[in-house]
């Protein structure tokens, strides 16, 4: 055997030998055939090859491991390939059980964990806007990123809702940053109510631009800001809840304040409010001196002896006492009418004016309502009534107006009803002392006239 190896080796050097002479011998003819250098360059790879094999061959130390080495690594395969092939039976079997099953449920559980899969991410994407992840247990896994639904995926969903659940009937106070009304964000202690709202320092809040920020509502009610501010501070049990989910909240936030109803009303508005505001100030100061008038008034009137022209009444009386010689009684009438009608406008002063503010004011309430009607109807033939926005300015201003002529024409028709009264009272006080001085004169003068006629009558007969 070792002889036969021998003569064998011995050929294929022999060959090797041959094939190089060949190759050393051609390489000025194949630089004219490349076909014959193609030939070449092979026959030159078989000598090279066959040289490595008798090589091999003369070392039987090397080609006894080799061998170990390939039946190792054969062995090594078909173990492998009999640990794959008792899986895959393994898995088979598995899936043949879950098959059965799955006839025996008639299809049922296959449809169900589809739709809880799509359904999963719906539910997670409208958890993340819910104020129960502020702070709280996290969202439940997506079950549509898993290729194959297993019973700890569903478990895991279970217990995140289950948490969930509780935690929307838990009050939380935690730490966040909260974006103000200036833009600035800083950590502010937030109070959450369950799934329904969160508030800091009284103000509601709502989700911000940011992942992880919130910030303050445009207006939080001044009513549900005291409730909530009472609340934090540990001073009060109760708390304003809203079932709706803010939407309530969130209305009575957006109702405008008195400040905000005036600014509505426009150029008109501004124009009734002033006029209204300027007619109270004159009745309030007409008022005013009729009640200094009356007091003076009714001081004099306990003393006429001691006239004073600090007050109608005593200028009055004053002048008529002037005029008491006054031979003819008809001419100290027409004085003494003409003293207390002298008085009469500073008692009657602003009482127009109150009473026209009070008449223009409708109507220029009016007005703003018709220029707002105006707005309203340009607003409809430009944009249409697809946006009831694009008209809450017009229908604003055409409202507003007309509630700011009405309420400014009431008070002032009520000053200009109490300065009328005052005045009146006053006038016909003054009247009534001047129509009682008056007669008392008339009543003196009485006997000595009658006693003048007597004698003039009896000179005339004698």
């Amino acid at each position: 055997m070792m002889a036969t190896v021998t003569s064998a080796a011995g050929r294929m050097v022999a060959t090797a030998l041959a094939a190089l002479l060949l190759v050393t011998a051609l390489p000025a003819a194949a630089q004219e055939d490349p076909l014959t250098t193609l030939r070449a360059e092979r026959e030159a790879a078989e000598a090279r090859d066959a040289a490595r094999l008798a090589a091999l061959v003369e070392d039987r130390e090397a080609l006894e491991s080799a061998l170990d080495e390939a039946r190792q690594v054969h062995a090594a395969a078909e173990a492998r390939g009999a640990e794959l092939e008792s899986r895959q039976a393994e898995l088979q079997a598995r899936d043949s059980a879950l098959d059965e099953r799955q006839a025996e449920q008639g299809g049922d559980l296959a449809a169900v964990l589809d739709v809880l899969a799509r359904h999963s991410g719906e539910l997670r994407d409208s958890l993340g806007q819910s104020w129960i992840t502020l702070g709280g247990p996290d969202l439940p896994p997506r079950l549509d990123d898993a290729e194959v639904l297993r019973p700890e995926h569903l478990e895991t969903l279970g217990d995140a809702l289950m948490a969930l659940t509780a935690e929307t009937g838990r009050i939380r106070a935690l730490t966040a940053p909260v974006a103000g009304s200036n833009g600035e964000i800083r950590p502010r202690e937030v109070v959450r109510l369950g799934d329904l709202a969160a508030f800091s320092g009284g103000e509601l809040l709502q989700r911000g631009a940011e992942e992880g920020v919130l910030s303050t509502l445009a207006r939080t009610p001044a009513e549900v800001s005291e409730h909530l501010s009472a609340f934090q501070a540990g001073n009060a049990e109760t708390v304003v809840l809203d079932p709706t989910g803010g939407d309530v909240l969130a209305a009575l936030g957006q109702r405008p304040s008195l400040v905000e109803r005036f600014h509505q009303g426009g150029a008109v508005g501004y124009v009734v409010v002033g006029l209204g505001a300027f007619g109270l100030l004159v009745a309030l100061a007409q008022y005013a001196y009729l009640l200094r008038v009356s007091l003076v008034v009714r001081r004099q009137r306990r003393d006429l002896a001691d006239l004073r022209q600090d007050n109608p009444l005593g200028r009055v009386l004053l002048r008529f006492r002037a005029l008491s010689d006054e031979p003819v009684p008809e001419a100290l009438e027409a004085r003494l009418d003409e003293a207390v009608l002298a008085e009469m406008p500073r008692l009657e002063r602003g009482q127009p004016l109150v009473k026209l503010l009070a008449a223009v004011s409708p109507l220029l309430g009016l007005l703003g309502t018709v220029t707002g009607m105006i707005v309203t109807f340009q607003a409809i033939t430009v944009f249409g009534t697809g946006d009831p926005q694009l008209m809450a300015g017009g229908i604003s201003q055409a409202l507003v107006t007309t509630v700011l002529g009405l309420v400014t024409a009431v008070p002032l028709l009520f000053a200009h009803t109490a300065l009328t009264g005052r005045s009146r009272q006053l006038a016909g006080i003054v009247e009534g002392q001047a129509s009682a001085a008056l007669a008392e004169t008339l009543e003196h003068r009485q006997p000595s006239s009658v006693a003048s006629r007597n004698k003039r009558r009896a000179d005339a007969l004698a």
